[in-house]
């Protein structure tokens, strides 16, 4: 069964009409295109907002070494074992866990 999807995309007051084809393309008309210099390839991200999708160009990650970005990691105080951080971590698994599970017995009753 074939079936259209319209998506409006709008800036700056200007308003395009494209749709979602069924291969779940869509096409980004031109003037949109250019004025963002998106060309052929462009990675998109696509984000969920409220009752709509967000596309923002995929940029670029730039290479750093670990000297570089180490200080970001800074941390005070004694030294954690690999056995303190996967407690830590199976705590917070387990805490998520409950929270998840108090959630859905509400939805429940």
């Amino acid at each position: 069964m074939c079936q259209n999807f319209y998506i409006v995309l709008v800036e700056d007051n200007h308003m395009e009409v494209t749709h979602l084809s069924n291969e779940g393309q869509v096409m980004i008309p031109e003037a949109l295109r250019a004025g963002h210099q998106w060309e052929a390839g462009q990675e998109l991200i696509a984000i969920e907002v409220g009752d709509g999708i967000l596309l923002n160009p995929k940029k670029p990650v730039s290479q750093a070494t670990l000297d570089q970005v180490a200080g970001c990691l800074k941390y005070e105080g004694k030294p954690k074992t690999l056995e303190e951080m996967e407690d830590a971590i199976r705590q917070g698994v387990m805490e998520q866990h409950d929270r998840v599970k108090r959630r859905t017995m509400m939805f429940v009753s």
